[in-house]
This record gives structure tokens, sequence and C-alpha cells, in this order.
């Protein structure tokens, strides 16, 4: 399953995966509105989005994110973290230019730790990074915790 807030995008993701044979239900919807019940998903999956939001709907979706996941499920977060020099932190300066100085800040800053925590995530943890020509990639995961006290 996946979603996207973009006609156009879904239509092309679409074609590619019916040119694949690949089998995938692709939904219109908003990250901080998603069209899921509570606790529906094992697992969510995002890959280079969150640097896009400002960061109230980055906190919006969160919160969104962690609703729909099942207690236990786990969050896996691709995306820009804190630069891990001065090369990487240069190399992201074409992605700030395009994609806005202002939403980028928050993973330049290396708050996405924060932002999961924030959203009542549990075992937030930044897993590893990766040294891009746009900067310094980060691999983030959280869980949503089984006890009571985390929903």
């Amino acid at each position: 399953m996946a979603i996207d807030g973009d006609a156009g995008i879904l239509a092309i993701a679409t074609r590619k995966a019916r040119a694949a044979s690949v089998e995938v239900q692709f939904d219109h919807g908003l990250s901080w509105r998603l069209p899921y019940p509570d606790g529906q998903f094992d697992r969510i999956v995002s890959s280079l989005f969150f640097h896009h939001l400002s960061w109230e709907d980055k906190q919006r979706t969160a919160r969104e994110v962690f609703r729909v996941l099942k207690p236990g499920g786990e969050l896996h977060v691709a995306d820009w973290g804190r630069a891990t020099g001065p090369l990487m932190r240069a190399g992201f300066l074409a992605v700030q230019a395009l994609d806005g100085f202002r939403n980028t800040q928050d993973n330049v800053a290396g708050r996405l730790v924060e932002l999961f925590r924030g959203a009542r995530f549990a075992d937030v943890a930044q897993t590893e990074t990766f040294s891009t020509v746009f900067g310094t990639l980060a691999l983030y995961g959280a869980v949503r915790a089984v006890s009571a006290s985390a929903a």
C-alpha cells in the first residue's frame, strides 16, 4: 500500500507498478490526515519525504503515523539528517535551494529523533548514515510501544 497527495504522481506510480507486474494499492491522501483506521499497519516506511514538510506538518504527520500503526508496529524513515561534516553540509545546500531552507532546516539540525519521540514513539534512533553527493542521508527507526501508557 502506498499513499501520495499528488494524483499525477499516483498515476505515474500505477503505470510503473503495472509495467513491473507488481501489485500495489495506491491511495490518494495527505500525510497528516491518513485515510486509514487506527492501528491498521505493522510497518510504515517513508523515503525522502519528511524534509519537504514544515515543522508543524512534520509533527502532524508523525502523530498520524503513530495513530495508524498497530501497537508494536515499526516506523522506518530514510531522509536527510545532520551533516556529518563540512563537505556533507555543503552538498546539502543544493537540496535546500530546491526544497526550501525553512522546511529542510529541521533535518540539518538533526531534529527527526526529537520529532518521533514527541509523537510518542519508543526506541527512536538514528541507526545509520550515508554520505552522498547531496549531503548526509540518515536512517531512523521507531516503534509504537505496546504498553497502554504509550497509546
